[in-house]
């Protein structure tokens, strides 16, 4: 069978035909019902498209549509563009206008979200089953079912994603099928996963780690379990429920587990492998985990969505490391690595911003004029500047210092702290902005400093809600008169940085991610 993200499925399929799939929602689905459901949406699909098919946008979320939305997006051949329904409206009308999106397919619960688009004006012929949306209608059409998945060509986008962009606009990443094939004969290889395994689905689907947990699953014919949020409350109840045997999500979720008491020594026996990526994880995070899942392997992954998923990995021991973070490991076979010293030019040998190259690494940015700064000629290669700054470990392996420039992963979200500034500055009254990083309980969390009028935290924070994903709102506010500057005359990002700790460690515990802050509480936001 073929390496593609749909033969990976089909693979799964040769296996597991009328074992769980899927669970999500109550709803469990089989393989054969997930490919016969696929087949029938992407046969539909396609004949709903004109003859030059254009990209198609899936708007999924967590409802089990979704994975059915994205699964027979993938078998029609064309290019998905995996599009989260609770975004803001104008932002995901960005990225459907920027990938060139021909067509929607929707999961069962969109109809807000595309009514939402609708109002910004995409009027595009949309696929959604239940019917009743305010789009031009492509019907499920029985006789259109297609028999096998489309062909496609290893040069062919499989996907694109979005990363932020510093411009205030999201750049768009296509990751073609050649990218993946390597990538998942990768983890093959690495990994021991089988039918018999149940791995967690934590990631949004618009979330390149969660391409992971469903190819990786798939590949093997295991079950997918879509964690409800509920489910934190007591995860280890739900964990032995569900009989999860593989975890994979961002960091912050162990500071969660941890915070609802599920990190209790050996309070997860069933688990064999577990996964974190998306931010620096912490040697006494990996320690807490590892005492709680005695039975696990647990590996740190590293990756920007450039280069197609994760390209690094680093199996845990309970050793400590540097700044105690666990180190980010060796990068992925086939790959070559560079490091450029403090003024961007190559010849750094054990500390530097790490570059790639390599079969993971995506084309380019689908415009053009994003690659500026970005990629790198060098020695017959093409290699990616990631902004993230590295040591060599004694072991070769290496380890994560930070950041080079101004992005900043925030609950996963890889986000730019310019196009923060620049969703600020778009609020009434506000003049200028700058926004810091502050790390609070594990994680990070972003201020907003902005001069200008005096706008309350609640219309800031009701106002970007509109503009940036949950996940990155800003947890707090301050209004000054001017900034601060440093012997430089630049901003003092640092003092500004040292201020908004403070603020946060006096108004407390963090709220969690998507919700009312602390800080915007205080002010009555909701």
């Amino acid at each position: 069978m073929d390496g593609t993200l749909a033969g990976r499925f089909l693979r799964g399929l040769d296996r597991s035909q009328d074992r769980p799939a899927l669970r999500a929602d109550g709803v469990t689905l089989t393989y054969r019902e997930l490919h016969e459901r696929a087949l029938l949406l992407a046969g539909s699909l396609l004949a709903g498209l004109p003859e030059a098919r254009p990209a198609v946008g899936v708007l999924a979320g967590k409802h089990p549509t979704a994975y059915v939305a994205l699964l027979a997006g993938l078998y029609s051949g064309v290019t998905v563009v995996p599009l989260q329904p609770a975004f803001p409206a104008a932002r995901t009308r960005q990225m459907i206008d920027a990938a060139g999106v021909g067509a929607l397919l929707a999961a069962d619960d969109t109809l807000d979200a595309l009514a939402a688009l609708r109002e910004t004006g995409v009027q595009l012929p949309t696929l959604f089953p239940p019917g009743g949306q305010p789009m031009p209608v492509i019907a499920v059409d029985p006789d259109s079912a297609l028999k096998t998945p489309m062909p496609t060509r290893p040069t062919d986008r499989a996907y694109v994603l979005f990363t932020s962009g510093s411009t205030g606009r999201p750049k768009g990443v296509p990751v073609t099928h050649a990218n993946t094939t390597h990538y998942f004969h990768l983890l093959d290889e690495r990994y021991d996963f089988g039918p018999d395994d149940v791995f967690s689905q934590t990631f949004d689907l618009n979330f390149d780690c969660g391409m992971f947990d469903l190819f990786c699953a798939w590949g093997a014919g295991a079950a997918l379990v879509v964690p409800p949020q509920r489910a934190y409350l007591r995860m280890p109840e739900f964990m032995a429920e569900q009989g999860l045997t593989v975890w994979f999500s961002t960091p912050s979720a162990i500071t969660l587990i941890r915070r609802m008491g599920g990190l209790a020594p050996g309070a997860l026996p069933s688990l064999r492998w577990s996964f974190f990526a998306g931010e620096a994880l912490s040697c006494q995070d990996a320690e807490d985990w590892a005492a709680a899942a005695p039975d696990s392997v647990i590996e740190n992954l590293y990756g920007p969505t450039e280069l197609t998923v994760t390209v690094a990995a680093h199996r845990w021991q309970p050793v400590r490391h540097l700044n105690d973070m666990v180190p980010i490991g060796a990068v992925h076979e086939g790959h070559e690595v560079l490091l450029l010293d403090d003024s961007g030019a190559p010849g750094a040998t054990d500390e530097g911003e790490l570059c790639i190259a390599g079969p993971q690494l995506t084309p380019g940015y689908l415009d053009p004029a994003d690659d500026a700064g970005r990629f790198l000629a060098h020695d017959g290669h093409r290699f990616y500047r990631t902004g993230d700054r590295v040591r060599r470990a004694d072991d070769g392996s290496w380890l994560y210092l930070g950041r080079t420039d101004a992005q900043v992963q925030v609950h996963g979200v890889r986000m730019e702290l310019a196009e923060v500034d620049a969703a600020v500055r778009t609020c009434a009254g506000v003049r200028d902005a700058v926004t810091v990083a502050v790390p609070v309980d594990g994680t990070v969390e972003l201020a907003v400093f902005h001069t200008g009028e005096p706008v309350p935290p609640v219309g800031l924070a009701r106002h970007l809600r509109q503009l940036l994903p949950a996940a990155v709102v800003p947890r707090a506010y301050h209004h000054l008169d001017a900034f601060p500057l440093n012997s430089n005359r630049k901003t003092d990002r640092r003092q500004l940085t040292e201020q908004a700790a403070a603020a946060m460690a006096r108004a407390g515990t963090a709220a969690p991610a998507g919700r009312g802050t602390t800080d915007e509480r205080q002010n009555g936001a909701q």
